[in-house]
């Protein structure tokens, strides 16, 4: 009777009772209830009054859209150029009209994130350069941040692994040592072909998971592989001899 009152007094389309245990009236009664609240707010005019007081844009591969100054074709250049002048009065403080209300831009702080191994920041407009004033250099990642990134995600690549090979019934399982093994190999090849970052530990990995993952449709359920650092070192042996000989290749 209750639920059927709190419905009925509220403005709208005509309502039924219903009989349900409490467990699940609970639940009506909660969305009823903040219905009845939210009908007072405007959420549209909230969102975008939070957006232009604390919103945070980040812009990731800033690079991608700049150009060298040495390079002879013009025509990227110039693409490159018209998306960064695009950029600029975002950057610097307009008013956007979206479906659901104008934005201004003033008061957003931008954060913009780039690799620069083919162009610099000073190959970006000076106009945006001026908008971007603050500047910070990360380092390479290390050995150690690779393991963590090896170990304490929670559904880290290790553990996808483990997962993947389980659906054949076959438990996989990595020795800490191993996993040092990975991350150190990941880390010297970084260092002597090219320093991709965290995505160099997708390649040892497959490497090392790409003859275990056809013998494990082979093997019998119950059965399990011991991923130790011998084995890391066996599969990877090769990769390294040939990014020794890949620097004299032009």
């Amino acid at each position: 009777n209750r639920l059927a009152g709190a419905a009925g007094g509220r403005k709208g389309p005509p309502t039924e009772r219903k009989r349900m245990p409490i467990s699940q009236a609970r639940e009506v009664i909660l969305e009823l209830e903040l219905e009845r609240m939210l009908e007072t707010i405007d959420l549209k005019k909230e969102a975008v009054t939070a957006v232009e007081e604390s919103g945070i844009v980040f812009i990731d591969e800033i690079d991608k859209i700049c150009s060298s100054r040495d390079f002879m074709s013009r025509s990227a250049d110039a693409s490159a150029e018209g998306v960064q002048r695009d950029l600029l009065p975002l950057i610097e403080g307009t008013t956007i009209n979206t479906k659901f209300g104008n934005v201004n831009t003033d008061y957003i702080l931008f954060v913009a994130s780039g690799a620069f191994h083919a162009v610099k920041p000073s190959d970006m407009l000076p106009e945006l350069q001026g908008r971007l004033p603050i500047r910070v250099e990360l380092n390479g990642l290390t050995e150690d941040d690779l393991y963590k990134i090896l170990t304490e995600p929670i559904a880290n690549l290790v553990r996808q692994q483990v997962e993947l090979i389980a659906t054949e019934g076959v438990k996989l399982s990595f020795e800490d040592e191993a996993i040092r093994e990975i991350a150190r190999m990941a880390a010297l090849l970084n260092k002597t072909i090219e320093n991709i970052g965290a995505r160099r530990l997708h390649t040892v990995m497959e490497r090392i998971m790409e003859k275990i993952s056809f013998e494990a449709a082979e093997m019998d359920e119950g059965d399990e592989i011991v991923v130790n650092k011998e084995l890391v070192q066996d599969r990877l042996g090769d990769v390294l001899v040939a990014s020794d000989l890949s620097r004299y290749i032009l």
